[in-house]
């Protein structure tokens, strides 16, 4: 049983920056896929960031692109995300997801299985 816990949300101001991480347990290996997720207010979840395992490959919505980096750490088991110039449209509850087999949308929530508790993303203005 894949088990996630998100932790680095937190307010900031328009332009700054957060890291997220996701720290993965329960499982020996990194799963298949691991992704980021973000759900605000009254909107359904969407998929900002994903990467396959076997090749590091990212998946980016095209809002991120260029201001958030997915990465993950072998070792520690930890997946990140770097979000830089953030702005007010970035605000929502961001979610840690795993799959353990392919996915065809990886940047889709009904692809993964599992899921962390999230932690909270706001920018003021």
């Amino acid at each position: 049983q894949v088990q996630l816990l998100e932790s680095g949300g937190g307010s900031v101001q328009a332009g700054g920056s957060l890291r997220l991480t996701c720290t993965v347990s329960g499982s020996p290996y990194f799963p298949l896929y691991l992704g980021w997720f973000r759900q605000a207010p009254g909107k359904e979840r969407e998929g900002v960031a994903a990467l396959l395992s076997l090749s590091n490959s990212p998946y980016y919505v095209d809002s991120v692109k260029g201001r958030f980096t997915i990465s993950r750490d072998n070792a520690m088991k930890t997946l990140y995300l770097q979000m830089n110039s953030l702005i007010p449209e970035d605000i929502a509850m961001y979610y840690c997801a795993a799959a353990r087999a392919w996915v065809g949308s990886p940047l889709s929530a009904a692809e993964y299985e599992y899921w962390g508790q999230g932690t909270q993303v706001t920018v003021s203005e």
